[in-house]
């Protein structure tokens, strides 16, 4: 064999090396990321998690959800947000990445792209800019429901921010959110993800004297409404979705508190 040819065996060995080096790598990570799926984190709650009605639970770092392998998105996420998670720090704002813990397959981004819809964060990411960390995390694919821009900016916004007041204010909540995946709903990308028609957030106070819940149905429409227009009882959107919120509290608490609707009571106490 002559010199020419040895070099040139010698490299495409090489550059098969390296590509199989980085093929490996690759599939060990996505390997880790299932795994990190499969167990609840130390800052979830499983105490407060809701029922799947899809049978596919992932668990990652900072929140929870349910995935809907139908309709190319979570049914719900959940997570706590304490008063120590509230940080105004400004985080370079990341890509969007395919959710791999999703056994089924998360949707890919560019179903959102030229759809007319935001790609709508359920866990906010200002909800997580305690560290990058969290941040970035919320930036998964299975952390997104399409959002008409005037809904994501306006009024989903507003009830975002009075989120995280009430946060500081009772010291900790736990929520939980999704877009109702029932009925007639717009589709949108490749992967025909559903548009929800309305959305849902849900509150718990469990650091409070009083342990109190609140819930909020609002239409995917933009709107100027004050956010007590929207509140509902945990039952009626129980009712909506067939999920079983916060099950395993004590019946008898769970039942006052399911059937509760007062804004007011959360305003100012």
């Amino acid at each position: 064999m002559s010199k020419k040819s040895l070099y040139t065996l010698i490299a495409i060995l090489i550059v098969f090396g390296i590509y199989g080096y980085e093929y490996f790598l690759v599939e060990k990570e996505k390997t880790n990321i299932v795994k990190q799926g499969k167990t609840v984190k130390n800052n979830t709650s499983t105490y407060f998690l809701p029922t799947s009605t899809t049978g596919q639970i992932v668990h990652h770092e900072t929140y929870s959800l349910s995935y809907s392998e139908t309709h190319e998105q979570a049914e719900w996420v959940a997570y706590e947000l304490k008063k120590s998670h509230l940080s105004n720090t400004n985080f370079k704002r990341p890509y969007f990445e395919i959710d791999k813990a999703v056994k089924t397959g998360a949707a890919h981004w560019q179903n959102y792209k030229n759809s007319g819809y935001d790609r709508g964060h359920l866990c906010p990411a200002g909800d997580r800019s305690y560290s990058q960390a969290a941040y970035l995390e919320t930036f998964l694919t299975s952390n997104i429901s399409p959002q008409e821009h005037e809904f994501n900016s306006g009024i989903w916004n507003n009830l975002e921010q009075k989120v995280r007041y009430w946060a500081s204010k009772y010291n900790g909540v736990f929520v939980v959110t999704g877009g109702v995946l029932k009925g007639f709903m717009k589709t949108i990308g490749d992967e025909n993800v559903s548009v929800p028609n309305q959305f849902y957030k849900i509150l718990l106070a469990y650091n409070t004297r009083k342990i109190k819940m609140i819930a909020f149905l609002i239409p995917h429409k933009s709107s100027d409404k004050p956010l007590y227009e929207f509140v509902v009882s945990v039952d009626e959107i129980e009712d909506l979705t067939g999920i079983d919120f916060f099950s395993k509290l004590e019946d008898s608490l769970e039942n006052k508190l399911e059937a509760a609707s007062s804004y007011k009571e959360w305003s100012f106490n």
